[in-house]
């Protein structure tokens, strides 16, 4: 939940800070990009760690890293300072990603990890929803460093919940770290990822900026109409998590997939106006089903693999993540780029739910055949 925070906190906090610190908008993008960076290249190193040390000692070990780059950035007397801190934060970020995943199917068995998944998501997706609020108000109140000294304390908390509650690895589920996590469900699960994220990241930004630049909203009221998404993928993930262990994981990924396809082709209608009373329907179901994702992904590619392995796991379905998320905002852009307007939003809505119906389901159909759930 911290590492949701930082990233909707520092976005946030960017106008802000590139106006104090004198620097072009364009260059403070430079901020994400040493942040993702960094988390994208130590991910598999962390899950290895993770497989070969454990999800306790390697979670409180990355969680001060970057907990070191946050009170960094925050008392960073430059630019380049800041971006140095940045990377310390995405290095930091990198090695504990895979052991939060890996951490919360911790005690587990197989046909069980639903629900802590769903807890899981739905934590992300509550971090999601507050971070620009308090993001906002921080900046607002005490400017842009209040925004990196706030992840202090929350890491620091969440590190001592680590330590207390975590329990430690036991010999038996590190004597396997040697061996190879990558099967056919592992990389299936990782291109259901992939496929979520581009779906979520590109739709969610060119509608926040056509409500913005043809429906006159204000960056607050915009960023509310996606509260309500955000608020019911929070909401889906733990229902997504007891179906999934009901059902399966097959069952779950399609359902979510073809409810967003859904709410993707209504918002892509030329009779439904976005921002209006009309679009909240088709807008709800985007957000549920974006909620029904996250578990059964998650849940099919951990159940593939033994536990002494689920840190590499883990880092390869963050990798799907990421990789998702950059093709959806690079699709964004190229949207933005060619003029924004009624007929290309709905055009690229309906991309969207392409991508959705022809890669989505058929892949999610792949999740849980032939599946064999491994402790």
């Amino acid at each position: 939940m911290v590492l949701q925070l930082d990233g909707t906190l520092v976005t946030v906090a960017l106008p802000t800070l590139a106006h104090q610190l004198r620097v072009s908008g364009s260059s403070s993008a430079a901020l994400l990009s040493a942040y993702f960076g960094a988390y994208a290249l130590l991910l598999i190193p962390g899950g290895m760690l993770v497989d070969r040390c454990g999800v306790r000692r390697v979670a409180v070990a990355g969680l001060s890293l970057f907990l070191v780059g946050a009170a960094s950035g925050a008392v960073a007397g430059g630019f380049g300072l800041l971006i140095v801190a940045r990377f310390v934060q995405g290095a930091g970020a990198g090695v504990v990603g895979p052991a939060a995943l890996a951490g919360a199917v911790s005690g587990f068995p197989p046909e069980r990890r639903g629900v802590p998944l769903g807890i899981w998501g739905a934590g992300a997706g509550v971090a999601n929803l507050i971070g620009p609020l308090l993001g906002g108000a921080l900046t607002y109140l005490f400017g842009w460093r209040a925004d990196w000294w706030a992840l202090v304390p929350l890491g620091l908390v969440a590190a001592g919940a680590i330590a207390m509650y975590v329990p430690a690895s036991r010999e038996r589920e590190r004597s396997a770290a040697g061996r190879a996590p990558l099967n056919r469900m592992v990389l299936t699960a990782s291109f259901v990822a992939a496929i979520t994220f581009a779906v979520m990241i590109g739709p969610f930004y060119v509608i926040e900026q056509y409500l913005q630049d043809a429906g006159h909203y204000s960056a607050l009221a915009a960023a509310a109409v996606l509260a309500v998404v955000a608020v019911l993928v929070a909401a889906a993930a733990p229902v997504a998590g007891r179906l999934a262990d009901a059902r399966g994981e097959r069952l779950t990924a399609t359902t979510g997939f073809l409810l967003a396809g859904l709410g993707l082709a209504l918002l892509g209608t030329p009779g439904i106006r976005l921002g209006s009373a009309v679009s909240f329907v088709p807008l709800a179901a985007l957000g549920v089903g974006l909620g029904m994702l996250f578990v059964p992904t998650s849940r099919a590619g951990l159940n593939s693999a033994p536990q002494s392995s689920h840190g590499r796991v883990s880092a390869l379905l963050s990798l799907g993540r990421l990789l998702g998320a950059a093709i959806g905002a690079s699709a964004a852009g190229a949207v933005l780029s060619s003029g924004l307007s009624a007929s290309t939003t709905q055009q690229a809505l309906l991309v969207a739910c392409a991508a959705c119906v022809l890669l989505g389901v058929p892949a999610a159909c792949r999740l849980g055949t032939r599946q064999t759930m491994i402790s």
